[in-house]
């Protein structure tokens, strides 16, 4: 079968309760589910039990953790790339169980995302609060580079961004106790690099005031914590100034399975920060790949110490589900930090990372939500997504979020300078479908259904379309940059659409499966099957490439204006 060619304008949608005009899709009891124990060969039952937490605390697409504790609450930020709005915001008091507050890019005006793909954009904020006022600075990768955005409040609104004149990434605050601050960031070593993935740590003082730096730069890390091993991708760096030590800790090694946490420390907040011979303090690249149900590429730490005085680390780490096969994108860990001789080890060598440990002393124990269990009905504005830019171009919501509108649009997934009509979720789980009944009458070409989106070469739809003069539902994908942007389709069968269609578009690790029922046959327990094999691998991180997790949820387009 042929490929079915896509292309239209951007417009605004109007829908006041009337059934979904020819352009517009109507998308109801929208319902994503995960459930990890739906596949006995694939058993993983973590049981809550008291006095335990399970990981991650925030299961899929929540990568470059960063916190900070204010009074009794801990806040925390991850990377949200070229997606919409970016950088969540969370909040909890016992540092397992996190509610999402907010967005600090919540506004169209305050970074750009025009023309990037899926993995530029946001990378790895980093929180902080200093006298009253909170912080995030950042990277906006090919879009102006480094910023600090500031709020009285961590859930908003954030301030629109102060661009910081230099270059590189993961850029962090650090107040010490006399007041000064110091940002320090990842960019390339004087005198250029040596060899592939060298890189560098840098620090320069802060005016909070004025959020402007001030002062000489200065190298502080040249390469990682052995030089002499060629040591790839230092960055994400944090400070702490605890007892008579500066701690420097950056992630080293690459974000993917050889990632780890190194350790340096000083006397001076300048240096010479000097490693621990015992590095890393967090890795999983020594286990053996073949181990059962593993935790991988962990690193991108950060510390945070509680009322009690205990230490812990909240850090990123993915659970594939084959070889290097993840499709959920990296996830936020919590470990406890023990300190030996004076240095912080977030995990013994060797050792594999737990999915239940001991909750932190004194923050109570209120029931964790189950990382392995999902039940997500309906829109909520602050958690679902868009590719580039803000969805209300194209989406309207009523019902209290039951009914989601898309007007399909002629900018379709795969052109980096496109605002596709796609909002979607995070994909928890190895083990995840979203259902929802679409009304669509389309024209020739014209498409509307459930997408999963890795990147712009990466994604595959279920719906409804029309070919050759034929409604159909079919099963359409992209798997690389080599397939035509708008995709192959694998399967398609003739479809009765005048009621809408029930479609289920759902993952098994890595088989995929797409499902129907016209409305009117009022069977949606009895689905038929368009797919119940298909590749799945195609939406991992190793194949797909990029930073970001799969995100699953209703798409329209439209090859008319």
């Amino acid at each position: 079968m042929r490929p079915i060619v896509a292309l239209t304008a951007l417009a605004t949608v109007l829908f006041a309760g009337q059934a979904a005009a020819q352009t517009e899709a109507r998308f109801t009891d929208t319902w994503l589910r995960a459930d990890h124990m739906v596949d006995q060969n694939y058993p993983i039952d973590v049981p809550e039990k008291p006095g335990y937490y399970r990981n991650p605390i925030l299961p899929g697409y929540s990568p470059d953790p960063s916190i900070d504790r204010v009074g009794d609450a801990y806040y925390m930020v991850n990377s949200t790339f070229a997606h919409f709005p970016g950088i969540p915001v969370w909040k909890s008091t016992d540092l397992v169980n996190w509610t999402q507050i907010g967005n600090a890019i919540d506004r169209p005006g305050q970074l750009d995302f025009s023309g990037l793909g899926v993995s530029r954009g946001v990378f790895a904020p980093a929180i902080s609060h200093h006298d009253g006022t909170f912080y995030i600075v950042n990277t906006c990768v090919d879009c102006k580079g480094q910023f600090v955005i500031t709020a009285k409040d961590p859930a908003g609104p954030w301030s629109d961004p102060t661009w910081l004149p230099f270059g590189g990434i993961d850029p962090s605050l650090f107040f010490d106790k006399d007041g000064r601050a110091y940002i320090t960031w990842n960019d390339g070593p004087i005198g250029g690099s040596t060899y592939d993935g060298h890189r560098a740590i840098w620090m320069q003082e802060f005016d909070p005031k004025t959020l402007t730096i001030a002062g000489e730069k200065k190298q502080i890390v040249n390469g990682g914590a052995d030089f002499s091993q060629k040591p790839i991708w230092i960055e994400g760096p944090h400070i702490y100034h605890i007892n008579d030590w500066y701690y420097l800790m950056p992630a080293e090694g690459g974000t993917a399975e050889g990632h780890s946490q190194v350790v340096f420390r000083s006397k001076n907040v300048w240096g010479p920060y000097e490693p621990w011979e015992k590095n890393p303090i967090l890795t999983q690249r020594d286990l053996p790949r073949d181990r059962a149900n593993p935790i991988t590429s962990a690193g991108h730490a950060d510390l945070i110490q509680t009322p009690a005085g205990e230490w812990y680390a909240i850090f990123l780490a993915v659970r594939p589900y084959g070889d290097d096969l993840y499709n959920t994108g990296r996830e936020t860990f919590l470990l406890p930090v023990k300190w030996v001789d004076g240095w912080p080890v977030i995990l013994d060598r060797g050792k594999p990372i737990p999915y239940s440990e001991k909750r932190p002393k004194g923050l109570g124990d209120a029931p964790q939500a189950n990382p392995y269990h999902h039940n997500v009905r309906g829109y909520d504005p602050m958690k679902w997504l868009s590719i580039r830019g803000a969805s209300d171009g194209f989406l309207t919501v009523s019902d209290g979020g039951k009914v989601m509108t898309v007007k399909a649009l002629s900018q379709p997934i795969g052109d980096v300078n496109a605002k596709p009509a796609f909002v979607g979720l995070r994909q928890p789980s190895n083990f995840t479908a979203m259902d929802t009944k679409v009304e669509f009458s389309p024209n020739e070409g014209d498409r509307a259904g459930l997408m999963m989106v890795q990147s712009d070469d990466a994604w595959v739809f279920c719906g409804v379309t029309k070919r050759n003069g034929v409604s159909e539902i079919a099963l359409i994908q992209r798997a690389s940059k080599d397939d035509p942007r708008d995709g192959v389709v694998l399967n398609a069968q003739t479809v009765d659409a005048k009621d809408g269609v029930h479609v289920t578009l759902g993952v098994r690790r890595e088989k995929l499966y797409c499902m129907y029922n016209p409305a009117a046959d009022h069977m949606t327990t009895d689905m038929k099957r368009l797919a119940w094999d298909a590749d799945a691998t195609v939406l991992s991180t190793r194949k797909a490439g990029g930073f970001v997790g799969t995100l699953i949820g209703p798409y329209a387009y439209s090859q008319k204006p």
